[in-house]
């Protein structure tokens, strides 16, 4: 036959002719650990195929003479040219990097053979076993087996370290290839022999590390030689790797040998291994430097937010000290509304703010400890301390500034009241006193006649009775001026000058008064007697006249009160009051027959009347008139103390309603406050349940909000009546509003805790198991049920769970757990103390060995090195951080990346 088949270890093969193998009556086997099975060297050395012999002489010659012009030789003929051993022993010291023996410098066969052998036995001295290779075979130019034997340290020194995901040799170097290509049309590595005929793999690998020497977009699939052509040029000239093969052999082949193509290909990799590196370093730095840039970011975030948060407060909190009150109650109605406005406007952001800067603090230490980076210190003034404590001053004058508003409003219900009544008796007053100046000041006595005297004797002794019984609204105005001025009254000035000018014409009159009855005592013996009924009459008409006078003024007079006891009282008196009107109707009645009388004399004894009463202004028809008007006035009154009856009847009702709701808010903020409690320490469930609890929770208290709402509107509505206590309830809506506010930022603060917990334990890797574990230790040891444990019992705590603390250990511990040193360990430090060492994380030894690969291996690295391996966002980011290098070896524009290294694991900037 010309062609026949033999049955190897691995299965039937096809073999050449016989005369080419009559000569191997032997198995010569090369066997290289991990890298190819000696079956496929039996098929490879023992069956050679001449195509695949000349492709292999042709591409080992040129990778051994790759090595051999460094040490400035190469060879021409592989098998015999290490015949001599010695170019054998300078090829292995070139890619070991290592000395052999001293040759041998002999020309005898013994002197070729022991060189060989040192050559040998350094391969094997490798870890490499070579099996049916002796150095005869060598020495006497047997090509199969020198062909194996270049393999064998092919294999050793080219692809042995080649290893991608836990593969290697040959499998790692097929794994780079496939990943490398695999973006390419018309490209798909399956093998070291048929994937690589039609020359654009070889093309795709290089285009994907240099595109800028070849033009992919330009290759046809149909144009394998020039392909192939194409990528042994552009590497022999740009990558300084020879040209190992040719590309009509590999594309007359129907499969081309594996071997050559293989070590062809690990030259690649080793001309790309740097690229490879540079990229796993390029990878780890942008890594790095993306969790950096967010921190920062969440740092100037939390930093933007705490700045507007308390330049609001510094801005607020003026406003609500400024004590100053408004002249008008218009005005400090105003007041009160522009303060609703802010509760109800303005204030409920702040708080979402404030709450949401606390979540943000907290999510933003989290991810700071997970990426091994220090806690974040705010700028002075901008802890979460500091704005919980400006919060709290805010709250406190918040709740001064309220009370002084309603103070105020009495205040000046009660001033405009005064002022009012001041102006009316004031008014009475002026109308009596107008002329009494000009009348005491009168000498009409002078030119009188008997009976005229008498009459003006007992004139001035009516006005004086008269005069006394207004001392008494004198006094009353007097009073009230005095109690306008320490009321802080805003038109104080004009009371007082009014009142003055009422008290120096009192004092001026009392003057007058008493010289004009002195000179009428003077004259009083001249004349006899005065008609006693006049006088009667202007005696008991005076008194009466006032009483009217003040009868009226009492009937017309304003009332402020607040409760229905208050106007009950009022309509007690004004009972009262009634009850005296028969009375005196009957001194009306006196008064009136005194007048009848006089006519009826005078008609008995003809005597003719001058039609005036000479003791009084007043006149019977005065009396009749001013006892009409107050008969008007008394029903009048009757109906506006009913309708204040009805008004508080209706402020009733609404403390009622304020009271019946307030009554179930506030016990139901308090339950959720509880609930939400029980929630957060519960450990029966999984961390999400507990998160879809808090959830539901959070929903629910969202819902209830129109509650809160609607209790505002009836809180206005109260205000807006100028009601001010309310004895149905305990709850004031100062009461509710707090409690809403602290059950919103509880909920929320719960929630953050639980979602920390949460990122705590997938990247610390905690089961929920131990979650549950660590929860039940913690609530054990919270003897208060506060969420927190005090140092003994957290010292308790860690002994429970077989620490063996002293002072010091525990000492240490501490300052990890409660680095603000506020006397207490929250469940969350307590959970960062128990994961701490588990963590896998990035530090600042593995980013500077990053930056040294990308920079070379120098100290210092370029702006164009970092421009050509990182993306321009992170290229940009190190540009601008990184100082000057400073050092012997620097060059202009060297950056120093060993301090930004350390600076990215150091104390935040911010």
């Amino acid at each position: 036959k010309e062609h026949w088949t033999a049955e190897g270890p691995s299965g039937v093969w096809p073999l050449p002719p016989l005369e080419t193998q009559v000569q191997y009556n032997t198995t010569y086997t090369v066997s290289t650990e991990d890298y190819m099975t000696q079956e496929e060297d039996w098929d490879r050395d023992l069956l050679l195929d001449p195509a695949w012999e000349k492709q292999q002489r042709k591409t080992f010659t040129a990778w051994c003479n790759s090595h051999l012009r460094k040490a400035g030789t190469q060879i021409e003929n592989i098998e015999e040219d290490f015949r001599n051993g010695l170019k054998l022993m300078l090829l292995l010291e070139v890619i070991s990097g290592e000395r052999l023996p001293k040759p041998d410098k002999g020309k005898m066969r013994f002197h070729k053979i022991a060189n060989v052998n040192k050559a040998l036995d350094f391969i094997c001295s490798k870890g490499v076993k070579l099996v049916s290779i002796g150095a005869e075979e060598i020495v006497d130019g047997n090509v199969k087996m020198t062909l194996g034997m270049i393999w064998t340290i092919i294999l050793r020194f080219a692809i042995q370290d080649i290893s991608v995901e836990e593969t290697s040799a040959k499998e790692g170097l097929l794994l780079w290839c496939q990943r490398k290509t695999a973006p390419y049309r018309n490209v798909n590595v399956q093998n070291f022999h048929i994937s690589w005929k039609d020359g654009l793999a070889l093309c795709a690998l290089i285009h994907r590390h240099r595109p800028d020497l070849i033009d992919y977009s330009k290759l046809r699939k149909d144009d394998p030689i020039g392909n192939l052509n194409t990528a042994f040029e552009v590497a022999e000239k740009f990558l300084d790797i020879p040209r190992m093969l040719d590309a009509e052999d590999i594309v007359n082949t129907p499969k081309p040998d594996e071997k050559a193509i293989m070590t062809y290909v690990s030259c690649f990799y080793h001309a790309f291994a740097g690229a490879e590196q540079a990229e796993t370093a390029a990878n780890r730095i942008c890594k790095v430097l993306a969790v950096n840039q967010e921190n920062e970011r969440l740092m100037e975030e939390y930093e933007k937010l705490a700045s507007e948060l308390l330049e609001w407060i510094r801005r607020t909190i003026p406003w609500l000290e400024n004590r100053v009150a408004e002249q008008t109650m218009r005005a400090m109605q105003q007041k009160l509304e522009d303060f609703r406005d802010y509760r109800r406007v303005h204030k409920p952001p702040r708080v979402q703010e404030k709450c949401q800067l606390e979540i943000n603090f907290n999510t933003l230490q989290t991810k700071l400890r997970l990426s091994n980076r220090p806690a974040f210190m705010p700028s002075e003034g901008k802890m979460v301390s500091d704005i919980a404590n400006a919060w709290k001053g805010l709250e406190q004058v918040e709740k001064g500034y309220e009370e002084w508003l309603l103070t105020e409003i009495r205040r000046l219900e009660r001033l405009d009241h005064l002022a009012e009544k001041f102006r009316q008796k004031c008014s009475l007053h002026e109308g009596w006193t107008a002329g009494k100046e000009e009348l005491l000041s009168q000498k009409d006595y002078e030119s009188a006649s008997l009976m005229e005297i008498r009459a003006l004797m007992r004139k001035h002794e009516a006005f004086e009775s008269d005069l006394a019984a207004h001392q008494d609204r004198v006094e009353q105005i007097a009073a009230i001026a005095q109690e306008l001025n320490e009321l802080d009254y805003h038109d104080a000035a004009t009371v007082n000058a009014r009142c003055q000018g009422i008290c120096d014409q009192w004092d001026n009159l009392g003057t007058l008064t008493q010289k004009r009855r002195d000179a009428l005592e003077r004259v009083e013996k001249l004349w006899e007697t005065i008609d006693q009924l006049y006088l009667e009459f202007a005696k008991r008409a005076a008194p009466f006249n006032n009483w009217m006078d003040g009868a009226m003024e009492d009937l017309q007079d304003m009332f402020i009160v607040h409760s229905i006891e208050e106007i009950q009282s009022l309509i007690t008196a004004h009972d009262q009051f009634k009850a005296t009107l028969p009375e005196a109707d009957k001194e009306r009645v006196a008064i009136m027959g005194i007048i009848n009388e006089i006519m009826k004399i005078a008609q008995t004894y003809g005597i003719k009347l001058s039609g005036v009463n000479p003791y009084t202004s007043l006149s019977s028809q005065d009396i009749s008139n001013k006892w009409e008007t107050v008969k008007q006035l008394v029903p009048l009154r009757d109906q506006m103390l009913q309708e204040e009856v009805a008004r508080q009847q209706a402020n009733e009702r609404l403390r009622r309603q304020f009271a019946a709701q307030a009554n179930i808010i506030g016990p139901w903020i308090q339950t959720k406050m509880e609930e939400i409690g029980h929630v957060s320490v519960d450990i029966t469930g999984s961390l999400e349940e507990q998160m879809n609890n808090l959830k539901t929770y959070e929903q629910n208290i969202i819902n209830y909000k129109s509650n809160i709402d609607k209790l505002e509107g009836d809180h206005q509505l109260i205000q807006e009546a100028l009601i001010f206590d309310n004895k149905h309830t305990n709850y004031t809506m100062e009461h509710i509003r707090v409690g809403w506010e602290q059950l919103l930022t509880t909920i929320a603060r719960t929630i953050n805790e639980v979602e920390n917990q949460i990122l705590t334990r997938d990247a610390k890797g905690i089961s929920q198991e131990q979650l549950n574990e660590f929860r039940a230790s913690f609530n054990h040891f919270d003897r208060k049920r506060n969420g927190m444990m005090d140092p003994d019992d957290f010292r308790a705590c860690l002994i429970s769970m077989g620490y063996d603390l002293g002072e010091v250990e525990f000492a240490r511990i501490m300052t990890l757990v409660d680095p603000n040193n506020t006397g207490v360990v929250t469940f969350q430090a307590f959970i960062d103390f128990m994961t701490r060492e588990t963590a896998e994380t990035d530090t600042a030894e593995q980013v500077m060995a990053s930056f040294k690969i990308l920079a070379s291996d120098k100290s210092y690295i370029t702006v164009d090195e970092l421009r050509r391996e990182l993306p321009p966002e992170q290229a940009e980011y190190c540009i601008t951080r990184m100082t000057k290098y400073v050092g012997p070896d620097s060059i202009p524009g060297a950056l120093d990346y060993i301090s930004f290294s350390s600076a990215l694991y150091g104390e935040s900037d911010l």
